[in-house]
């Protein structure tokens, strides 16, 4: 499970930096990172592309958290997960700095990223669906090495770290509340007797234009509204009397292929009598257009779908992995670009430096070129540039790779969605074989 936080920096950059870095949070710097500059230098590297931005705006960086759960992740593999949220954060066009912390009870990740990126010098667009689409990423993640991750119930803003972690461990207030109403409503006849029941177990019930409920040893009353959509006075009627709360609705028909619903394990369905007639009519329509998918494409046999299946898949593998490559050396070009054109601004005052008689006053008034000098050619040497290209054709190639991404990536789109299709297709005729051979082996022929 991994936290994640976002907040801008408008001033103190170095200072955050240094903060960021400091070797006793980061063992000894071994656990410090960078991407487009050297994390030694980031501060100076950070103002020279910020002095060409094109947009208007006070950020200098932003600084983004990401916070494991206690024992969940090793230090390592925390700092490799931070690279991987960095690099697809910031899409190979933002200076990083990198940095896992380990002094505290629970490793987190420190990202402070450039609030102009250096291919086209506009502005990080910092906003709500920018922060949630950043969270998404640290969920992938997350799922892809294994971590757990919280996920917000329907009608509810979503939990704390305190909220989860208290929660997890059975000393959440509020998850006391709902796992004490969740058991009695299916218990009593009336939201009345509801109350009764609570404080018959040792709630104290506060009546107002809000109920509230206190535990016994619990500082301040709690309000059933704060619990969630479900835990509102008129929601918990409706479900005591059998009616489906408004987070139980009738889904809309879907036009393509959808999965079976099973009736008989479904919660909505006991709670709402016009949810059940509507699932066993989408069940009959989804099973028809089911088996018309599979007549349209020609799939016979049950073997023949599972083929099809894992060629989509590999098809999609292959795709991606051609993505992967694109934007590696998009994000490669992209610093080599740099360089090249900080190498080529800041030459001239080298080349001052060498003639100049007074080299430390020379140094004194130039000094954060003079430093940029030396960072882009110490990063064109390491990446092996003995002659510089010429920045027109680099950049041509850029803008090549890119539209070269675009039509990969939508093809990367249309084969997930395909994948989607047919993972459904399946499942629906796994059901469907299973309620015709109930306790028996499915046959293989799909008729």
């Amino acid at each position: 499970m991994a936290v994640t936080k976002i907040k801008p920096i408008k001033s103190t950059l170095k200072k955050a930096l240094e903060y960021i870095q400091n070797p006793d949070k980061t063992d000894d710097k071994m656990l410090v990172s960078s991407f487009g500059c050297s994390y030694e230098t980031a501060d100076i590297e950070f103002a020279f592309t910020l002095s060409q931005a094109l947009d208007k705006g006070n950020n200098l960086a932003h600084h983004l958290i990401q916070s494991f759960e206690p024992g969940e992740v090793s230090f390592e593999k925390a700092h490799e997960i931070g690279k991987q949220l960095a690099d697809a954060v910031t899409k190979g066009q933002y200076q990083y700095v990198l940095t896992t912390h380990i002094d505290k009870g629970h490793v987190h990740n420190h990202i402070i990223f450039c609030a102009v990126n250096f291919v086209d010098y506009h502005k990080y667009n910092s906003n709500k669906r920018s922060y949630y689409g950043i969270r998404n990423i640290s969920d992938s993640l997350c799922y892809e090495n294994g971590l757990s991750v919280i996920t917000p119930e329907k009608g509810h803003k979503g939990k704390s770290y305190i909220e989860y972690q208290t929660a997890k461990t059975g000393t959440s207030w509020k998850g006391k509340l709902k796992e004490a109403v969740d058991l009695l409503i299916p218990q009593v006849t009336d939201f009345e007797e509801l109350l009764e029941k609570l404080q018959a177990s040792g709630y104290e019930i506060k009546r107002g234009k809000y109920i509230s409920c206190r535990a016994p040893g619990q500082e301040r009353f709690t309000r059933l509204k704060t619990l969630g959509a479900d835990y509102t006075e008129e929601a918990i009627r409706k479900r005591i009397a059998g009616i489906r709360s408004r987070n139980v609705k009738i889904p809309k028909q879907e036009q393509g292929i959808s999965l079976l619903i099973d009736i008989e394990n479904n919660i909505k369905a006991q709670q709402s009598a016009g949810y059940e007639h509507w699932a066993k009519i989408h069940n009959l329509k989804q099973a028809a257009k089911t088996m018309n998918f599979l007549t349209e494409n020609n799939i016979l046999q049950y073997e023949d779908l599972i083929k099809k299946i894992d060629e989509i898949i590999l098809d999609s593998e292959q795709t991606a992995d051609s993505l992967k490559q694109n934007e590696k050396k998009l994000s490669d070009m992209a610093v080599l670009i740099k360089n090249i054109s900080t190498y080529q601004k800041t030459k001239d005052i080298h080349r001052g430096y060498i003639k100049a008689k007074d080299k430390e006053a020379y140094r004194r008034k130039y000094e954060s070129s003079l430093i940029l000098y030396e960072a882009s050619g110490k990063a064109l040497k390491d990446a092996g540039i003995k002659k510089l290209p010429e920045l027109a054709a680099l950049q041509k190639e850029y803008t090549a790779l890119q539209k070269k991404k675009e039509a990969i990536y939508s093809d990367y789109g249309k084969l997930k969605k395909k994948v989607k299709e047919y993972q459904k297709i399946k499942q629906n005729v796994d059901t469907i074989l299973q309620r015709e051979n109930t306790g028996k082996e499915h046959t293989k022929t799909i008729e």
